[in-house]
């Protein structure tokens, strides 16, 4: 698959600043911009560094803003929006833009000159590397550098006023604080470069009001403050490059041939653990994808510690998004000693029968206000021991396990609990335990107290799991089974016969719910196939007619909307300030993670892997959107789908990697 753009995209302004880029450190930090250069949202930035790891994200470096002079002409290669113009406009002189595995790179073309940029972090450092390198030409080039910089947290905004502390550092370097105890960025050519000739001229001037247009259209404010620090200047004759290095620490290496090898062995992996001779080029880049979320957690116990960013910009780890996406993106990429770091991570912390939804940073208490992160855990921890096998692992937990189905049973947090029938109860006034979770202020906007579909789902599956476990370990599963056998004989309450689908919540103080949502289809997808023993809740022909109805009313391009759109309170656009953001979150928007247990539930129903692959195949046209090798978190539930939220998901690409691997056999 060509990720590479040409001037079609790359001088079409409107074009180029909706395709962002995204590279990471593998600690939490990151960069991400637009093709054009042009800032979009307060999230964009050459260096947002993790200083706590994976938290703590802060912006430090914001811009390198590129001037060449060539042949007695100044060529602009950078752009900024302002309240009234852009200026200036150096995306026109953009000739190229692709990704080289996660790595974007520009190529600036101006008379017969050539000039390539490249962009990549360091693992496990808050460093960014800037590459310039003079491709083509028949004279020297005077590249000039405007080091645009902040200091804040990358949610924040800065209203510029005092001036930073800006000071000669080593050769040719230079060291930039906000204030006394703020981390220092460092900025300084690489000594493999050829900078002979390069001079930091310091300025200290902020420069005032770029305009954001995405945080525009999000209803927040949108405009913000840099302060230009200073202006880096050198001469290049063709054939030359230079390095800047964007740092908090004082020591660091040109890694750029590493990060490719490291590419590299993901995909070996991924094509030796899946036994796969071949795959598209857009699964592999997913895997590389992959890897961006998973990230260092060091905890006092474990200092290698692993979590899962939900995803980029604005999210931390959580227990729900990880659960999910475990399997996407680390079982099915090979990486199952990362999925067991994870799992030992997250069993730290379960209390009272409960995973935390948002994972506890130092001095912080974890929050518990989820009903079904708890039960993703058993999934995950069984799509584990599938592909390893790994029985001291499964031995270990196991205890936990059955204690948090003891929790359930005698009722734990917010009245979730298991009721006389065997189906899960869960839900009280004012909060939201689901994952269509959205709250603004007092306003629970799909509050689904009762018996959700999807966190039966997940109940029966976490039962027959304690059946499957039980078993494997030569320990009695006969409590389980009978769990298993009564929640069977009472999930036949939510057929919503009129409707031929399911309720979407029974037993709420409103009654039953008979909106039509995406909640249904994990009835179908769970228990995976695969397993003889794993009886499914519903007849076969319930299954199809979900399958069928959902593919009808629900399924888009890039995932399954959240509500039907005959509802009364669907909303096809996702867009506003946040009460219309969150209000519509859950009402109508599409979602890309459902896809990956649509296919699952489709092959269930069909077992037809060729035509459920086909529902995968537009995701493959989607990495050209958005976030250039990446997926989106949501879209609009109208065509033409356009992705809103997070510009890449972890749920979303552990989904579609899954998915497409079901859909070759893989079970999971």
């Amino acid at each position: 698959m060509n990720l590479k753009f040409g001037r079609e995209v790359c001088n079409n302004l409107a074009v180029a600043r909706s395709r962002e880029w995204l590279v990471t450190n593998g600690i939490g930090g990151y960069a991400s911009g637009t093709i054009s250069g042009v800032l979009t949202r307060r999230y964009h930035g050459l260096l947002i560094g993790a200083l706590k790891p994976p938290v703590a994200r802060t912006l430090l470096l914001t811009k390198l803003d590129e001037t060449v002079n060539y042949n007695g002409q100044f060529y602009d290669l950078a752009a900024n929006f302002w309240a009234d113009s852009i200026a200036p406009q150096g995306y026109l002189n953009i000739e190229s833009f692709y990704l080289d595995g996660t790595i974007p790179v520009w190529n600036f073309a101006f008379a017969d000159g050539l000039l390539e940029k490249r962009i990549w972090m360091q693992q496990g450092k808050n460093t960014t590397y800037i590459h310039y390198s003079y491709q083509r030409g028949s004279q020297p080039l005077t590249l000039s550098l405007k080091a645009l910089v902040n200091y804040r947290d990358h949610h924040g905004k800065t209203e510029g006023k005092s001036l930073f502390a800006i000071a000669p550092y080593k050769e040719k370097g230079l060291e930039i604080k906000a204030f006394t105890d703020a981390a220092s960025l460092y900025l300084l050519p690489m000594q493999n470069s050829q900078n002979h000739n390069f001079s930091w001229s310091i300025n200290n001037t902020w420069y005032r009001n770029f305009a954001l247009a995405v945080e525009k259209y999000r209803g927040l404010d949108d405009t913000e403050d840099h302060l230009l620090a200073a202006i880096g200047n050198l001469t290049l004759q063709p054939g030359d490059s230079i390095t800047i290095a964007a740092s908090t620490k004082e020591s660091w290496r040109d890694d750029e041939q590493e990060k490719h090898q490291q590419e590299q062995k993901l995909i070996n992996l991924f094509y030796s653990q899946n036994k796969l001779e071949t795959a598209p080029k857009w699964i592999e880049l997913l895997v590389l994808a992959a890897d961006q979320f998973i990230v260092n957690r060091p905890l006092t116990d474990n200092p290698e510690g692993k979590t899962i960013i939900a995803g980029y910009p604005w999210f931390t780890d959580w227990g729900r998004d990880t659960m999910i996406a475990l399997p996407g993106l680390t079982i099915a990429t090979g990486r199952y000693d990362i999925a067991k770091t994870i799992l030992r991570t997250f069993a730290k912390y379960v209390d009272r029968g409960m995973l935390p939804n948002v994972f506890p940073d130092a001095g912080e208490t974890p929050e518990y206000n989820t009903v079904d992160a708890t039960l993703w855990y058993f999934e995950a921890i069984r799509v584990y021991y599938d592909a390893t096998g790994d029985r001291e692992l499964l031995a270990e937990l196991f205890p936990l396990l059955t204690e948090i189905i003891d929790w359930h049973i005698k009722g734990t947090r917010y009245n979730i609990k298991m009721d006389d029938d065997g189906l899960l109860y869960a839900g009280e006034t004012g909060v939201q335990l689901t994952w269509m979770d959205a709250k603004v202020g007092d306003w629970v906007v799909t509050p689904r107290i009762g018996k959700p579909i999807e966190a039966n789902a997940l109940w029966y599956n976490a039962l027959t799991c304690m059946v499957y476990f039980s078993a494997t370990l030569s320990k009695s599963a006969s409590k389980y089974q009978e769990m298993v056998d009564k929640t069977r004989s009472h999930f036949s309450k939510f057929w919503y016969e009129e409707g031929g689908y399911c309720y979407d919540v029974i037993d709420s103080p409103n009654g039953n719910d008979p909106s039509f949502r995406s909640n249904q289809i994990f009835a179908v997808s769970l228990p995976v196939m695969g397993l003889g023993a794993r009886l499914a809740p519903l007849q076969y022909a319930q299954q199809k007619m979900i399958v069928d109805k959902v593919g009808q009313k629900l399924l888009t391009s890039y995932g399954l909307r959240s509500l039907s759109t005959e509802h009364a309170n669907y909303v096809g656009i996702y867009g506003g300030n946040q009460l219309q953001r969150d209000g519509s979150y859950h009402q109508g928007t599409t979602w890309g993670w459902l896809i990956g247990h649509f296919v699952q539930a489709h092959l269930q129903v069909y077992n037809n892997p060729e035509l459920a692959r086909s529902f995968l195949l537009p995701i493959a046209d989607h990495l050209r959107d958005a976030c250039v090798g990446s997926i989106s978190e949501i879209f609009d539930g109208d065509v033409p789908f356009v992705p809103r939220g997070c510009f890449a998901q972890a749920w979303s690409v552990a989904e579609v990697l899954r998915g497409w691997l079901l859909t070759n056999h893989k079970l999971f």
